[in-house]
C-alpha cells in the first residue's frame, strides 16, 4: 500500500514541477503563448487559467498523499507524543563536603 502511495506521491511531484515551469512568469521564462500572434483552441489568458487551476489541484493532491505517506509510516509503531515522554524527576543529591587539601598551603 505504501508503496503504491509513494509511487503516486512521485509522479505527482514530476507533474507539478512540470505545470509550475508551463506557466508564464513576469519575465517571460518557460512560459507558453502570451504574444498577441497566439491564437486558436487555447488563448493566453484561458491558459493561464486552466495552468493554474491544474497547479492547485496537483499542490492539493501532493499534500493529500504527503500526510498519507505520513500516517502509514507511522502506523508500525507505538504512537506516542513527546509530551507524553516527561523526563522522570533527579533525585535530590547532598551537597558534597568541602576537602582539605592534601598539602599544606604555604603563607
Amino acid at each position: 500500500m505504501i508503496n503504491v502511495v509513494l509511487v503516486v506521491h512521485l509522479l505527482l511531484a514530476i507533474a507539478l514541477v512540470g505545470v509550475v515551469l508551463l506557466q508564464k512568469s513576469e519575465g517571460g521564462g518557460l512560459g507558453i503563448g502570451g504574444g498577441g500572434g497566439m491564437s486558436g483552441f487555447m488563448t493566453g489568458r484561458s491558459t493561464a487559467n486552466l495552468l493554474t487551476r491544474t497547479t492547485a489541484i496537483l499542490a492539493g493532491c501532493f499534500m493529500l498523499t504527503s500526510i498519507t505517506l505520513t500516517i502509514l509510516a507511522g502506523a508500525g509503531t507505538r504512537q506516542r507524543s513527546i509530551i507524553d515522554e516527561s523526563p522522570a524527576p533527579a533525585a535530590p543529591t547532598a551537597p558534597a563536603e568541602p576537602q582539605t587539601p592534601s598539602v599544606p598551603l604555604a603563607k
